[in-house]
C-alpha cells in the first residue's frame, strides 16, 4: 500500500511585511521537497475558521521570492478566541476554536506554520496550549521587536527605507535651512528609528526606551546653527513620548490584535521646535512605505533560513516552538516564551553609545 503523505499548512497573520512571500516559498519548497503535502491558509486566522485553505505547489509559489506581501493575504483582526460575527446588525464576538479544530481535522494537518509578530505567535501559542494544535512560529515584523531572536525578517528592509527617505530628507532640509523631523514606525520598541538616524546621519534619535526632554534637542539644533549647521534632521520613533508624558495615538481599533494605533509623535515634535527655534520644521510621516516593495537580500535570505527552519521543524516532529536567529544561526525556542513581553532597545547598548559617540541627541 502506497504511504499517505504527511500534512501541513501554513499562513501569515498580523500586518504585511517584506519578507513573507520569501518564507511561504521556503516553507512550501522544503515540504514538496521532502515528499509532503502543505496547504496555504487564506487571510489569516480567517481562513482556518471559514474553511479557506488551498494546495499548494511548485507552481503557486514561482517567481515571488522578490514580491512585497503575502499571496496567502493576511489580517490583523481575527483573534479564534476572540472572533467578531455580525448578529442582528451588531458585532458579537465568540469563541471559534473549534472551527480551527474541525478545519484541521478536515484536512488532517499534522501541524501549523504561523507567520506573524507577537499577536499571531500568541494566538499560535494558544492553540497549541488549549486545542493540542501542533504549531511552529516564524518571527515576523518589520519592529524587529519579539524576543528570543536576534533578527526578525522585514526589520532590514523597513531600515533601508527609512535611512534613504533621511537622504533625500537631507538635500530639501539643507536647501531651505530647516529641521526636518521624520516619523518612522516600530511600536514601542526603537530599532527602526535608532538603525535608520545612525544610518542616514540624524542628529537626534527620540526613542521609545529614552522619554525625552525638550531643552537638549533645542540645544542640540541650536548648537549646530551656532557652528555654521543651518540645518537638523530629527528621526522620531511613533513610540517616543516625552519625559513625564504619553505616547501619541492616532486611533483605536477595536477587535484587533493590536487596537493601538500610534501617531502623532514626529508632529509634536516638529512644532515645538519650530516653536522655541523660530527655525522652519517639518514633519514627514513614512508610515506604511515601510512595510511594502521588495525585501532588500538580507531580508530574503534570512526569510528563506527562517522557512526552511520552521518546515524542518515539522519534519522532525518538534512542534510548538519559534525558529530563531541566535549567533547567526537558526535555532528553536518554545513559542510561549516567544510570544511574551515586546523586546525593546537596552538603553546601555553598545549601539546607544556608538550614537553618543558620535554627538548624536537622544533627548536625555
Amino acid at each position: 500500500m502506497e504511504q499517505k503523505k504527511r500534512r501541513f499548512a501554513v499562513l501569515t497573520g498580523g500586518g504585511d511585511c517584506p519578507g513573507l512571500n520569501a518564507v511561504i516559498r521556503a516553507v512550501v519548497k522544503t515540504f514538496l521537497q521532502n515528499d509532503c503535502e502543505v496547504y496555504g491558509v487564506l487571510n489569516g486566522f480567517n481562513g482556518l475558521i471559514n474553511d479557506n485553505l488551498k494546495l499548494m505547489d511548485y507552481a503557486a509559489v514561482s517567481g515571488i521570492l522578490p514580491r512585497g506581501g503575502t499571496i496567502l493575504g493576511t489580517t490583523n483582526r481575527d483573534n479564534p478566541f476572540h472572533f467578531a460575527i455580525e448578529e442582528n446588525g451588531e458585532l458579537v464576538y465568540k469563541d471559534m476554536r473549534e472551527k480551527v479544530i474541525e478545519n484541521l481535522r478536515k484536512y488532517d494537518i499534522e501541524a501549523l506554520v504561523v507567520i506573524g509578530g507577537d499577536g499571531s505567535l500568541n494566538i499560535g501559542a494558544e492553540l497549541a496550549r488549549e486545542c493540542d494544535i501542533k504549531v511552529v512560529g516564524v518571527p515576523k515584523t518589520i519592529d524587529n521587536d519579539l524576543p528570543c531572536t536576534e533578527r526578525t525578517f522585514g526589520f532590514d528592509t523597513a531600515m533601508a527605507m527609512a535611512t534613504e527617505a533621511l537622504d533625500r530628507l537631507h538635500t530639501t532640509a539643507e536647501s531651505h535651512h530647516r529641521v526636518m523631523v521624520l516619523e518612522v514606525m516600530g511600536r514601542y520598541a526603537g530599532w527602526i528609528a535608532l538603525h535608520s538616524g545612525i544610518a542616514g546621519g540624524a542628529d537626534v534619535i527620540l526613542l521609545p526606551e529614552i522619554p525625552y526632554k525638550l531643552e537638549p534637542v533645542i540645544a542640540k539644533i541650536q548648537a549646530r546653527k551656532a557652528a555654521g549647521k543651518n540645518f537638523s534632521i530629527v528621526v522620531v520613533a511613533e513610540g517616543a513620548r516625552p519625559e513625564g508624558g504619553e505616547m501619541s495615538i492616532a486611533r483605536m481599533v477595536e477587535g484587533s490584535f493590536e487596537p493601538i494605533r500610534l501617531g502623532g509623535a514626529g508632529e509634536k515634535v516638529a512644532q515645538a521646535i519650530e516653536e522655541q527655534t523660530g527655525i522652519e520644521s517639518r514633519c514627514t510621516v513614512l508610515g506604511y512605505l515601510q512595510r511594502g516593495g521588495s525585501p532588500t537580500a538580507f531580508d530574503r535570505v534570512l526569510s528563506t533560513r527562517y522557512g526552511v527552519a520552521a518546515a524542518e521543524a515539522c519534519l522532525r516532529r518538534e512542534y510548538n516552538v519559534m525558529v530563531s536567529l541566535y549567533h547567526d544561526q537558526i535555532v528553536t525556542v518554545f513559542i510561549q516564551k516567544a510570544a511574551s513581553k515586546p523586546r525593546q532597545v537596552p538603553v546601555d547598548s553598545e549601539i546607544i553609545r556608538t550614537g553618543r559617540q558620535l554627538g548624536l541627541c537622544f533627548g536625555d
